[in-house]
């Protein structure tokens, strides 16, 4: 049974910085829950963060590949360094993708952390740049292709060749 690992605040879990989710009700995804072939996970919680938590950004004219190789680090709003949180938290997920054999993920679009095409710019300005989140990167880095929110079908679909 192929399997997809997705974000858990996009399957309702309140998991957010800001204590809320992102339920995505897209049917075709309800209907691989019920079949029992998402897994789910929080890479913040995962890697030690609470809920709710400061906002995070990956620190500016960094990369995801720069934090992974410990040349770059993740901030919050109020300076806190959370980049061993972040990491942890990838790695984690890249351990659940693998223990699953996932080939395909959806994760949250613009987090420091699942981010797969953009993230904020680290000036915590709601200003969006081109780039990928840690485990995001992380999990491409391995071989799994990583979708966004906005990408249901197509992910899906990948998940069925």
């Amino acid at each position: 049974m192929v399997k997809l690992l997705v974000s858990a605040c996009l399957l309702g879990q309140k998991v957010r910085y800001d204590g809320n989710d992102n339920l995505q009700t897209h049917a075709r995804l309800q209907a691989l829950v019920a079949a029992g072939q998402v897994v789910v996970i929080c890479p913040e919680m995962a890697g030690g963060l609470n809920t709710p938590r400061d906002p995070a950004e990956i620190e500016p004219g960094a990369s995801a590949k720069d934090v992974i190789e410990g040349k770059a680090k993740i901030f919050t709003i109020h300076h806190a360094d959370v980049t061993a949180e972040y990491v942890a938290g990838a790695y984690k997920a890249l351990a659940l993708a693998e223990q699953h054999q996932v080939r395909v993920a959806i994760l949250k679009a613009r987090s420091p952390s699942c981010g797969s095409q953009e993230i904020y710019d680290g000036h915590f300005s709601r200003h969006v740049i081109s780039g990928m989140g840690v485990t995001a990167a992380l999990l491409r880095q391995h071989g799994i292709q990583v979708f966004d929110e906005t990408q249901m079908d197509e992910a899906i679909d990948a998940t069925e060749l």
